[in-house]
């Protein structure tokens, strides 16, 4: 199971949701990143009409801290209704930053349906070491 830091996370997940534009697929997703200097960062889905323009919550979060200049987290959590996992694009682009942070999958009622890494959402991720 998560610590408690990642636990106490959970709320802004689910309150970064709230903010989400879903016209079309009317699934909300709040994301909270957190990175390794404890900043946390918040996203939530953008659909647009569209599709290929649409953004997901967690690369919302990411693209505000790398836009800030972080680039090392170790922790998020993902909030939908039913504790859906990140797509992956979104586990493709994390994974460039943190292939081995913690992942957290909860519900609007705060239940964690799943704590896993990263890496076990990518296995064989192609990454920065893929280049080499």
């Amino acid at each position: 199971m998560a610590d408690q830091s990642i636990l106490a996370m959970i709320p802004a997940a689910i309150h970064a949701a709230d903010f989400a534009y879903i016209p079309y697929s009317h699934y909300r997703v709040g994301a909270a990143l957190r990175s390794k200097d404890g900043t946390i960062f918040t996203g939530c889905n953008v659909e647009n009409s569209a599709y290929p323009a649409c953004i997901c919550a967690e690369r919302t979060a990411l693209v505000k801290a790398i836009s800030e200049g972080i680039q090392s987290f170790d922790a998020l959590v993902v909030a939908t209704a039913n504790g859906g996992s990140p797509c992956g694009h979104c586990r493709q682009m994390l994974f460039e930053f943190a292939p081995d942070m913690t992942v957290l999958l909860v519900d609007f009622s705060g239940t964690v349906h799943v704590a896993t890494t990263l890496r076990d959402l990518l296995p064989y991720g192609f990454g920065p070491h893929g280049m080499e």
